[in-house]
Parts: structure tokens; sequence; C-alpha cells
């Protein structure tokens, strides 16, 4: 791993969000999905204001969003216009406004977690949201391969191995960068027990 895709996996972990069922690369570019930034979004406590409208034609919308994380502030623009930047197939609805909003407001957390320029939202362009993974896709890479049930597995020996509630967590720690790499299901499965093994640990302490 890379020193930004390290960056780029721990900045995520921090909200639970891990990096291989959240990232995918267009020509080498990694693109994050709009809902995950949501989500990290309402983690993070990010407040927007009403956005600012800067252009309004029939046919595209130009506003600025500004976002605010506890004493941080940063503002970004969103672009839309249809048949350039924003394109639409058949009888499909075109939505110039929302487009510009959602483009405005992933740019401004990607500013506010520190990862503008590393990753790009999925509705920065179409090739972005036309390259991301089927749901096929992201459910093979979701299955319990042996290769994570033998990671998970081995986390739950180092858990139990642990005599203190210190040592417990730091085999927590110790094991971040693979935690870092799994699929939601496997880290509810860690996390569940880390918990388990805590509560044990502090019953034989008190």
């Amino acid at each position: 791993m890379n020193a930004k895709d390290k960056k780029i996996a721990e900045t995520l972990a921090k909200f639970g969000e891990p990096m291989g069922d959240n990232i995918w690369r267009v020509q080498g570019t990694a693109v994050i999905y709009h809902k995950t930034l949501e989500r990290i979004a309402a983690q993070a406590k990010i407040q927007f204001d009403v956005p600012t409208v800067l252009r309004a034609e029939k046919e595209e919308a130009v506003l600025m969003v500004v976002g605010r994380m506890g004493e941080r502030l940063e503002w970004s623009i969103g672009e839309a216009t249809i048949g350039m930047n924003y394109r639409v197939s058949g009888k499909q609805a075109a939505y110039p406004y929302a487009m510009a909003e959602k483009r405005a407001k992933d740019r401004v957390i990607l500013k506010l977690i520190d990862l503008s320029g590393d990753v790009y939202s999925e509705e920065e362009a179409d090739e972005f949201k036309n390259s991301r993974p089927s749901a096929t896709e992201q459910d093979n890479g979701s299955q319990d391969k042996p290769s994570i049930l033998k990671t998970v597995q081995a986390i739950k020996n180092d858990f139990a191995k642990a005599g203190s509630v210190e040592d417990l967590k730091a085999a927590y720690r110790a094991n971040q960068a693979s935690l870092d790499v799994m699929a939601e299901a496997q880290i509810d499965e860690v996390r569940t027990a880390y918990t388990e093994r805590l509560h044990e640990l502090r019953e034989v302490a008190a």
C-alpha cells in the first residue's frame, strides 16, 4: 500500500468505512461513492449552509456550498451542464441543480476530511459513475474469502489471548491495518469479539 492509499484507508477507518468497499479506480484515480461521503458527513457532524446559486439556466446550474466541521470551514463550487459535464440518456430525467449540489457537497466533505485531491466523488464525472463496480462485483468482493476469514480468526485469537484490558486494546491497534481493508461484515465480527472479550476482562478485574 503506497502512502496515498494508506492515507485514504486511515481516514476512512476513522469513520468506520473500509477502503475496499468504498473505493475503486479509474485509470489510477481513486473514486469514492457519494453515499459513503454522506455517511462520513453524518459521522463527522458536518453542517452545510444554504447553497448559493451562482448560475441558473434551464440546462445549467452552478452552486456554491459552505460546510463546517467544528470550527473548521470549507467551501466549493458544484457545476452541472446537461450534455457537457452532466449527461442523461433515454427517458432519464435531468436534475442539474441536484447534481451541482451533490458535487459541491462532496468536494467540501473531501476538503474537510483532508482527502481533496486524493479521492474524487463518483459524481464528479460520468466515467467515474459508469465505471463503478456492479452490485454483483460488490457482493463478491464482500464475501467471506478464506484469506479474510483467516485474518478475522487470527484477530479473534489475539483478543482471546489478551490478559488485560490494555493488552486487548493493544491487540486491536496492532490489527488496525487488516481492519482497514475488510468488508463491513468482517469488521462487525471483529468488533463483536472485541466487545465480548472486553466485558470478560472487566468482569475478571472487578
